[in-house]
């Protein structure tokens, strides 16, 4: 069977001089971007780069829901012509020129890929790999399994305008913020008489969404276009200091509890239904924790993992793969991940407007 790859319809090479861009409007801009001529950000893309560390360039597009976040020692460099599928993630990595990241599939820090690379949908790019150009990549961890071919390079040049040249146009800084004093905090939904309770410490980005019976604590922070649903007899429960990041899903379903301790940080793109997260466990990006789940405190669980339903993991455990296991014992409180949210980042940051 063939991998399955994202593919989106380019506009014509943009024109010599131009510098425009494209932001839809539930798109978020957090920080200083460099965007080249052409950069499409689609509905629900988040760009967090509180530093200056993302590079966008001329031609490349995110699909819906797509998260890129850079930081200085881990910055961001996507090539022309590059198309990033939906709901994938880019975290302190760099991709190439003409390359086609696959929708789901998540790309760690310090993971480069070369130009004319084609990622297959899910695939998780680890820390450190470096991918030779015209590779196709499919699997998690990612591995390569062949060179691109003519073939490929067709279904490539057809979705860019029938062209493969690059524009190699310069980029634009781009700035922009998003926080409490510039836009609503949140969407507040009220559901069965239940309305969320927000501490007035906590942090809601304008495009995050809360709904029904949910408290969440002090100093909280909770990203773009994270959406957190509590339907439930008991209130979901957010704990002091908690960081959800971007395009993340917390959903409590009737009959269930979910409990997400003091200090967890829950990084982008995560599914989180009814389960336990202890204090100071870090959630890496696009992990699923389904229904009476249970992490001790100070867990790690890997990228793109699974948790399946019902299991029980001690204090500090390392877990990962799909379906997780426990692969070892962590001898510290795990580290804050190069892509978290910090909160002495938030003065930097304003809504798009």
């Amino acid at each position: 069977m063939m991998p399955s790859f994202s593919r989106t319809p380019f506009p014509s090479d943009p024109s010599p001089g131009t510098a425009h861009f494209r932001l839809a409007s539930s798109a978020r801009v957090l920080g200083r971007v460099h965007l080249g001529p052409g950069v499409h950000l689609a509905q629900g893309a988040v760009v967090c780069s509180p530093e200056g560390a993302v590079q966008l360039g001329a031609g490349s597009t995110l699909r819906e829901n797509t998260t890129v976040i850079g930081a200085a020692r881990h910055p961001v460099v996507v090539g022309e012509k590059t198309t990033l599928g939906p709901r994938s993630m880019v975290l302190g990595a760099s991709v190439g020129h003409l390359c086609d990241v696959g929708a789901g599939a998540i790309l760690q820090p310090d993971a480069r890929l070369g130009d004319r690379c084609l990622v297959a949908d899910g695939a998780l790019v680890p820390s450190g790999m470096w991918v030779p150009s015209d590779s196709v990549i499919v699997g998690r961890p990612a591995r390569v399994v062949r060179r691109v071919d003519t073939g490929d390079l067709e279904r490539l040049r057809a979705s860019r305008g029938g062209s493969l040249t690059l524009p190699q146009q310069p980029l634009t800084p781009f700035f922009a913020r998003d926080r409490a004093e510039d836009a609503p905090m949140g969407q507040l939904y009220s559901l069965r008489d239940k309305h969320p309770l927000v501490h007035p410490t906590a942090t809601l980005f304008s495009s995050a969404e809360v709904t029904g019976d949910v408290l969440i604590g002090p100093g909280a922070i909770i990203g773009p276009g994270v959406r957190i649903i509590g339907e439930s007899h008991t209130p979901l429960r957010i704990g002091a200091g908690v960081r959800i990041h971007a395009n993340t899903v917390v959903q409590l379903q009737p009959g269930g509890t979910l409990v997400v301790e003091d200090g967890v940080i829950i990084g982008p793109g995560c599914l989180v239904h009814g389960c336990f997260v202890g204090a100071s466990t870090v959630v890496e990006a696009g992990a699923i924790l389904c229904d009476r789940s249970r992490l001790g405190k100070g867990c790690l669980v890997g990228a793109g993992s699974m948790v399946r339903p019902g299991s029980l993991f001690p204090d500090a455990a390392q877990v990962d793969g799909f379906p997780a296991v426990q692969t070892g014992f962590l001898s510290a409180l795990p580290a804050t991940p190069a892509w978290a949210l910090k909160p002495e980042d938030l003065p930097e940051l304003r809504r798009v407007s």
